[in-house]
C-alpha cells in the first residue's frame, strides 16, 4: 500500500506527449482515420435500416456491431484528438472511471457480437432448412441486448475493482486514455492483485469468445467440405470471409494489448501498442464488411440510384 502521498482527484493523460515532434502529424492521421471509421459505420447502419433486403439476422448483427464500434471510438478518440492539440490533458477521476467502463463494456460487447455473428453463420450453413425458425429477427435483437448487458456487467465489475479505493500520486496515466493497467498502478490499495484480477477477467472473456468462434468455424468447415460442388463451397466460404477476417484483426490486436505480460518502463511503448486495437481495428472493420460484401454494395448502388433520380 502506498503511504504519505496526496489523494488524487484528477489524472493527466501522458498519451503521445512523449512524441512532441509528431503531434500535428498524429492529429491529422487519427482525424482522417476517425472520419473514415464514422462514415463507414454510419453507412452500414443506414443501409441496413433503409434496404429491406438487408433486414436479416446477419446484417442486423452487422449493424449492431457498427453501432457498438461507433460508440466505442467515441469514448476514446475525440478526447485523444483534443489532447494532441492542447497541453491540458487532465481528466477527472470520475471522468476516467466513466471512460474506462464505457471502453471495456463496448470492447466486450464487440467480442460478444462477433461471437453471435459466428453462431449465425453456423446455423445458416449447418442447419439451412431450420435457419429461418432458429434465428429470427426478434431472437437476433434479444441476443444483441444480451451481448450489451454481458459486456457492461463485466466492465462494471472490473471498473468497480479498480476504483474501489483512492488513488495516490503521481497522477500521470501513461496512456492516451484511461487504460485499466495504467490506472490501476496509481491505486493506493494493492495494485498488483487488482491488476491480476481485472486482467484475468479480460483475458478470460477474450479467449473464451475467440474459442467459441473457432469452434463454430470447425463445424462450418466440416459441413462445407461435405458440399459436393465447388461453387457451393465457394458460396459458403464467401459468406464467412468478411467475418473471419474481422475476427482475426479484432482478436489479434486485442491479444497484443491484453496478453502482453508486463508493460515497459516508459509509457510510450504501451501507447503505441494500443493504437491498432483502439484506432485501426474500428477503421478496418467497416471497410472489410462493406468492400467484401455484394449485398452491401448493391444496397449502396440502390441508394445512389434513388438519390440521383430525385435530383434530376
Amino acid at each position: 500500500m502506498k503511504i504519505n502521498q496526496t489523494i488524487l482527484k484528477e489524472f493527466i493523460l501522458v498519451g503521445f506527449s512523449v512524441y512532441q515532434h509528431a503531434q500535428t502529424f498524429l492529429f491529422v492521421a487519427f482525424l482522417c482515420l476517425y472520419f473514415v471509421t464514422l462514415t463507414g459505420n454510419i453507412a452500414i447502419i443506414s443501409l441496413t435500416w433503409v434496404d429491406r433486403g438487408l433486414h436479416t439476422p446477419m446484417y442486423l448483427f452487422l449493424s449492431a456491431l457498427s453501432f457498438s464500434e461507433t460508440c466505442y471510438t467515441l469514448t476514446i478518440i475525440p478526447k485523444m484528438l483534443a489532447d494532441l492539440l492542447t497541453k491540458n490533458r487532465k481528466i477527472s477521476v470520475i471522468g476516467c472511471c466513466l471512460q474506462m467502463s464505457s471502453f471495456l463494456g463496448l470492447g466486450g460487447t464487440n467480442c460478444f457480437i462477433l461471437t453471435l455473428m459466428g453462431y449465425d453463420r453456423f446455423l445458416a450453413i449447418c442447419n439451412p432448412l431450420r435457419y429461418p425458425l432458429l434465428m429470427t429477427n426478434m431472437l437476433c435483437g434479444q441476443l444483441v441486448v444480451l451481448a450489451w448487458a454481458s459486456g457492461f456487467i463485466i466492465s462494471i465489475t472490473e471498473t468497480a475493482l479498480i476504483f474501489r479505493g483512492s488513488f495516490c500520486g503521481p497522477n500521470l496515466v501513461k496512456h492516451f486514455f484511461c487504460h485499466m493497467r495504467a490506472v490501476v498502478r496509481l491505486s493506493c490499495l494493492d495494485s498488483e492483485l487488482t491488476e491480476f484480477i481485472v486482467t484475468a477477467i479480460s483475458v478470460s472473456g477474450l479467449i473464451g469468445t475467440f474459442l467459441l468462434i473457432i469452434l463454430t468455424y470447425v463445424f462450418i468447415l466440416s459441413t462445407v467440405l461435405r458440399i459436393p460442388s465447388a461453387e457451393g463451397k465457394q458460396k459458403a466460404f464467401s459468406t464467412c470471409a468478411s467475418h473471419l477476417t474481422v475476427v482475426f484483426v479484432h482478436f489479434g490486436f486485442a491479444s497484443i494489448v491484453y496478453l502482453k505480460p508486463e508493460p515497459e518502463a516508459s509509457g510510450g511503448d504501451d501507447t503505441v501498442i494500443a493504437v491498432p486495437y483502439t484506432v485501426i481495428t474500428p477503421f478496418l472493420s467497416p471497410l472489410i464488411f462493406s468492400l467484401r460484401n455484394k449485398d452491401m454494395k448493391n444496397a449502396f448502388r440502390k441508394v445512389l440510384g434513388k438519390t440521383s433520380s430525385l435530383n434530376k
